[in-house]
């Protein structure tokens, strides 16, 4: 069983930063690949980034390569996405996720959940 919560997220100008971070409960948290999602008012939530268990490979959805970077800290069970350049079409919930299996752009390969911070860039 792993527990996740987000936090990071907020209100931010267009062209700034914000860094969101997971912090993971359970000991085995090394063992497994993280996601970022979001979700925008009104519409599906969609895959942002993932990273495997190791923290060695890495994925990024278009709308976000280059801006946008995940990592890891096993030692302190907490995954981060680092969030720079944003725009007003960044606005969403922002939810991590972890998967016993590869990591993956498919949000139903997760097992587990947070419960989503909020990111807000304003133009």
């Amino acid at each position: 069983q792993v527990q996740l919560v987000e936090s990071g997220g907020g209100l931010v100008q267009a062209g700034g930063s914000l860094r969101l971070s997971c912090a993971a409960s359970g000991r085995t948290f090394s063992s497994y690949a993280m996601g970022w999602f979001r979700q925008a008012p009104g519409k599906e939530r969609k895959f942002v980034s993932a990273i495997s268990w190791s923290g060695g490979n890495t994925y990024y959805a278009d709308s976000v390569k280059g801006r946008f970077t995940i990592s890891r800290d096993n030692a302190k069970n907490t995954v981060h996405l680092q969030m720079n350049s944003l725009t007003p079409e960044d606005t969403a919930v922002y939810y991590c996720a972890a998967t016993g299996g590869y990591y993956s752009v498919n949000e139903n390969n997760y097992e587990y959940w947070g419960q989503g911070t909020q990111v807000t860039v304003s133009s």
